[in-house]
């Protein structure tokens, strides 16, 4: 039974990017993290609950791009008044990846209190059951109050090709020294790190106090935390209030701040170099819906109307009615652009929904970025 001292104090929940393995759905003006996963609930708004779970009563730190910020208060806006008062929202000028989003939070975390205890999570993941989840967050709570960096890793659930892995150390119950970092693999590695017991999948998500990685930043990455560090503690009228959910709207240099840092990941500048990191064997179910068809197993049909004359194991997410007619094993996604975007429709065959990633970049190469 772990005691609420254990709990973190600060979230962050990184809602950036603009996913596009689940393109045309997921798109430049909604991507993933925004698409209903569970009935109306979207991967964001699983995610702000469980960062309200495992934060006791402290701020949930969402950063996001600023013209995602609409979506935010629109997915905030089933929660409680008292629960919508710990959200904060900063509005990214331009994406840089996720090493300055986490410096960017480490810095106002900072400002706001005493060496705090931060948890970081994705928006664009399925995790479950809760409970679990918050045995091992509780877990590398305990870890990094000693002055390290937690990482959760995932038991490999067979040889993943488009996950970076972590190479487990010695183990101290569920938590184990992490030994490596190792890049996405190619086929081969993959089955041997697969049948090994000894590396996990990166889940991206971090546990550390806001003290000990500000040290972290500035001895591995400089030039990513540098210009946050010249911040000022925001005054009160640098926020706005929209429904209840308070927006960093006017932090002054912010903007300034962002053009200046590096574009990196947060594995590349800290997490791979940083000597004082442990790992969290993950517990709880975890899923990284990285393409259409998983997104069909989890999610069942869509509103449109279907007409079905003799298909067969199809699938359709559309916002218009769909006729099909002796077809079967298709996936068929069509945004009709009611939403001021360009209309799109994607139809691929059940087994080829990796392919997507090739479509978008041939979208790229036309110079179609209207599309995406």
């Amino acid at each position: 039974m772990y005691m609420i001292r254990n709990m973190f104090d600060d979230c962050l929940i990184m809602a950036g990017g603009a996913g596009t393995r689940l393109w045309p759905a997921s798109n430049s003006g909604l991507p993933k993290q925004f698409l209903p996963v569970y009935g109306k609930k979207s991967f964001f708004s699983l995610a702000l609950e469980r960062a309200l779970e495992v934060t006791g009563s402290g701020q949930v730190i969402i950063i996001t791009g600023k013209s995602f910020v609409p979506h935010v208060i629109e997915e905030t806006a089933r929660f409680s008044a008292a629960k919508k008062k710990r959200f904060i929202v900063i509005g990214e000028p331009v994406a840089k990846n996720t090493a300055p989003a986490i410096a960017c939070a480490v810095v106002y975390s900072n400002f706001c209190g005493c060496n705090s205890k931060m948890l970081v999570l994705t928006s664009d993941h399925i995790i479950k059951p809760l409970e679990t989840f918050k045995n091992d967050v509780f877990l590398a709570a305990s870890a990094v109050g000693t002055g390290k960096l937690a990482v959760f890793g995932i038991p490999p659930a067979g040889p993943e090709t488009g996950f970076g892995y972590i190479e487990a150390g010695k183990k101290n119950e569920n938590v184990y020294t992490a030994a490596a970092f190792h890049e996405k693999p190619d086929l081969k590695t993959a089955k041997k790190y697969a049948a090994s017991k000894r590396f996990f999948w990166n889940s991206g998500m971090f546990a550390f106090s806001c003290e000990f990685m500000a040290q972290e930043f500035s001895r591995l990455a400089p030039d990513v935390i540098s210009p946050f560090n010249k911040l000022k503690i925001p005054k009160p009228e640098a926020y706005t209030e929209i429904k209840g959910v308070k927006i960093l709207s006017a932090w002054p240099g912010l903007d300034n701040a962002y053009r200046k840092t590096k574009s990196i990941s947060f594995d590349y500048a800290v997490a791979e170099k940083c000597g004082n990191t442990v790992m969290v064997r993950a517990s709880f179910n975890w899923i990284d819906i990285g393409n259409w068809e998983e997104y069909a197993k989890i999610c069942g049909g869509k509103d449109a109307q279907i007409f079905n004359a003799g298909s067969e194991n199809c699938y359709v997410d559309s916002d218009i009615p769909v006729a099909l007619a002796g077809v079967e094993d298709l996936i068929i996604v069509i945004r009709s652009g009611k939403n001021g975007s360009r209309a799109t429709a994607l139809i691929t065959r059940k087994g080829q929904t990796q392919k997507v990633r090739d479509v978008v970049d041939l979208i790229k190469k036309a110079g179609r970025s209207d599309l995406l």
